[in-house]
């Protein structure tokens, strides 16, 4: 008996950390810098100028057209990504991570 009330008490302190993860689909990845310049069209900001501006930080533009900036390792991850994509342009990504205010604790980020 004591082992499945051991079980339990796992999954209920376990289930308030899952419940914070959100997961982002098919939104564009822009940095800091150019966040308010693109925002009516962020398909064409190019990956060239997301490289460029690396030092202002990446982040996403959320369905509702706000900025949500990336934590430490979420900008590791972007660059990384960046570095490793062809792609000129339309730089889409899905990530997951947990909200704070105004940023996101990237847990995975990956480019479409």
């Amino acid at each position: 008996m004591t082992i499945y009330k051991n079980f339990a008490l796992i999954l209920l302190w376990g289930m308030p950390a899952l419940a914070l993860a959100e997961t982002w689909t098919d939104v564009p990845l822009v940095d800091a810098n150019c966040s308010s310049k693109v925002k009516a069209n962020s398909d064409a900001h190019t990956r060239n100028c997301a490289l460029q501006c690396a030092k202002s930080g990446y982040g996403i533009l959320s369905a509702d057209g706000n900025f949500l900036r990336f934590d430490g390792s979420g900008n590791d991850q972007a660059l990384t990504a960046l570095k490793a994509s062809d792609a000129k342009d339309h730089l889409r990504i899905t990530v997951t991570g947990e909200r704070e205010g105004d940023t996101i604790k990237v847990n995975t980020l990956k480019m479409q």
